[in-house]
């Protein structure tokens, strides 16, 4: 399977970085089991699904759910973000439909699943770089306003210059808290506001496709595009690899 297949150099990278987490040991069969991983993740199959070749899939889930739990996967996208190119930042959020099969789930959280008139689905709210790389990220169900995570969002990723939304963002405590930051917001606000939005630089704004561009990197995985595992923290790890992999 050479289109999925991991190559010697990207391998040597993420491997150096999983073992220096000191969360998982040198083993040779890694390399096949985080195959099988991207492999599911590109395919969307069950996990039964999974081809001899990467071996017994119940293996390869055990092991998943494992580097899961250690958040060995969100550690590794979180080393890699420290080369970001932080003089702008764009933050948004994208829905993605949750399949029938990944509720009930023996919780009781919610596992950042929401219910709508479209059916269950997860929100993923991110932040990218100048260059259009992912810096952070957070799950939350579908129903939850975006300014909600407005703060978040920008507290949590890399200290920025410029930092641009869309007018789901528009909000005057957001903006005062950028400028706090030493950061120039760039929000349009809504068409009933009273200021208007003489002052936004349009220019950067049209920047803001290297976020939508990013959704749809990542939507290229059949089983980010389309949520199938029960777990909050689960599904949380699959995006931060689908990220990593960027």
């Amino acid at each position: 399977m050479p289109r999925l297949r991991l190559t010697d150099e990207t391998w040597n990278v993420l491997s150096t970085m999983m073992h220096l987490s000191g969360r998982i040991y040198n083993k040779p069969e890694n390399r096949r089991t985080l195959q099988g991983i991207l492999f599911k993740m590109r395919t969307g199959i069950p996990w039964p699904d999974l081809p001899p070749y990467f071996g017994k899939w119940s293996a390869v889930f055990r092991r998943f759910n494992l580097w899961s739990k250690k958040d060995v996967l969100n550690e590794l996208f979180r080393v890699l973000t420290c080369h970001a190119d932080t003089d702008w930042l764009f933050i948004d959020g994208n829905i993605v439909r949750a399949h029938q099969h990944n509720t009930g789930a023996a919780t009781a959280d919610d596992e950042s699943i929401g219910k709508s008139r479209g059916g269950n689905s997860t929100k993923i709210y991110l932040a990218v770089d100048s260059g259009g790389l992912p810096v952070y990220y957070e799950l939350s169900c579908r129903n939850t306003h975006d300014i909600i995570h407005g703060e978040s969002l920008v507290a949590n990723s890399p200290a920025s210059k410029i930092v641009v939304a869309d007018k789901g963002y528009s909000s005057e405590k957001l903006r005062d808290y950028i400028r706090e930051n030493d950061a120039t917001p760039v929000i349009p606000r809504k068409v009933n506001s009273l200021v208007g939005n003489d002052h936004i630089d349009w220019c950067m704004y049209k920047y803001r496709h290297l976020l939508e561009n990013a959704f749809g990197r990542i939507k290229q995985y059949r089983g980010i595009a389309t949520r199938y595992e029960k777990l909050e923290r689960n599904y949380h790890s699959m995006v931060a690899l689908a990220f990593a992999m960027m």
